[in-house]
């Protein structure tokens, strides 16, 4: 191996996520991630490795990179797991062309245009249901014969490290006739999952779930800031608005789907049975574990979920179907989310809506405090990896501070 990578590493030679990075004697560009370690692609196309235009790999995100197409992009990491792998490939003995993660700052990995919030997990759409509407009818009508989805706002999606305010709006006091404004009294994670797309399509064309594969470049670990409060009183008729829109946080590597391929896993039996356009064949799960925690300031960590993509009820190749069906257009850099995964034990529940219940089992953390909803001065850390034999692929972690209200 022409460099270490520790044992148990997210980063492993199965992995090859691409991401874009900075240090201080250069401007973002894109790499690899390889153990504790990122492999710089300019510099590696320098060496005559790539038969593209450089150009690609240095602008600020890696929309361009990926509009190359699978062809390219996935031969690529393809082409660095081989060279990784041989004492005399074009890598050999160039330790210029590594950078240690620690020594660069992570950037958004892509510029997203648009961006699709799904509400995919079966056992988080009725824990909300039981606690808002009605405990023995927690599903709406259409939960099982569509992916339901919304639109969500593009411009506030950030990378993991920096630092969110907490948001403010309209809440309406338990009781109260009249609404009052001021800071959410109820700030919320939802540990989530979002794909890239990767391929445009034109508006009229529909992706079939047997396609859908094609257009998904890779994932990231997304959490979706919510304010329960804010999304209470605005929520009826048209969905969230304030409560959404304020941030959501993703990992910087983006894993390719052709990483996560050993990974599959059969999903959740779907009854009734959905209409033919959101049929699917074979395997569209993935086998992912995930986990969140929350650091208070100045404090160590306390895990509270333990979680796993694979239980999700709507897969990506459905939302993507679904999404598309009526004609819409998608483009590259495109970020779909998966919705709250939560499982049916009470500690892989994917938000504290759920893990406390509305509030009334607080968590307890390791500081002696107790957790209804996060505080001023928390961190809140999600990690995600798949596990298979001696194969590893994981994501790293999105790792968020909540700061005051401006």
């Amino acid at each position: 191996m022409i460099i270490d990578i520790p044992e148990n590493s997210d980063f492993s030679i199965h992995n090859i996520p691409f991401g874009m990075f900075s240090t201080k004697d250069g401007s973002p560009r894109a790499g690899v991630a390889i153990g504790d370690h990122i492999l710089d692609l300019v510099a590696v196309h320098g060496l005559g490795a790539f038969d593209f235009e450089v150009s690609v790999l240095e602008r600020n995100d890696l929309n361009d990179f990926i509009a190359l197409g699978k062809k390219v992009t996935s031969k690529v990491r393809t082409d660095i797991q081989k060279w990784l792998q041989d004492d005399s490939s074009i890598l050999a003995g160039k330790q210029n062309l590594f950078v240690r993660q620690s020594d660069a700052q992570m950037h958004m990995p892509i510029c997203v245009g648009d961006y699709t919030d799904f509400y995919s997990s079966i056992e988080h759409a009725t824990n909300v249901g039981k606690m808002f509407r009605d405990p023995e009818n927690a599903l709406l009508p259409n939960w099982k014969h569509i992916p339901v989805g919304y639109h969500g706002r593009a411009s506030s999606i950030i990378p993991s490290g920096e630092p969110i305010y907490r948001p403010k709006g309209q809440t309406i006091p338990q009781d109260a006739k009249q609404p009052i404004f001021g800071p959410t009294q109820r700030l919320d994670f939802e540990l989530e999952m979002g794909f890239v797309v990767g391929k445009n399509t034109e508006m009229g064309d529909a992706v079939s779930t047997n396609d859908a594969e094609d257009h998904i470049f890779g994932l990231v670990l997304f959490n979706d800031w919510s304010a329960r409060d804010i999304q209470k009183w605005e929520y009826v008729p048209l969905g969230p608005f304030l409560a959404k829109n304020f941030a959501s946080s993703i990992s910087p590597w983006i894993v390719t789907l052709e990483a996560l391929e050993p990974f599959k896993v059969e999903g959740p039996k779907q009854e009734p049975k959905v209409l033919p356009y959101l049929e699917y064949e074979g395997k569209k799960n993935y086998d992912i574990n995930l986990e969140v925690g929350i650091s208070p300031k100045n404090e160590k960590e306390t895990t509270v979920c333990y979680s796993n993509f694979k239980y999700m009820y709507w897969n990506m190749a459905q939302q993507l179907a679904h999404h598309t069906v009526n004609g819409c257009n998608i483009h590259v850099g495109d970020m779909m989310a998966s919705g709250t995964i939560s499982g049916k034990e009470e500690n892989s529940f994917g938000s504290m809506l759920e893990l406390a219940w509305m509030g009334t089992k607080p968590i307890q953390i390791n500081d002696g405090s107790e957790r209804k909803f996060i505080q001023d001065g928390d961190t809140v850390t999600m990690r995600g990896y798949a596990q298979k034999g001696d194969i590893r692929v994981g994501f790293g972690e999105v790792s968020t501070k909540v700061l005051p209200a401006k």
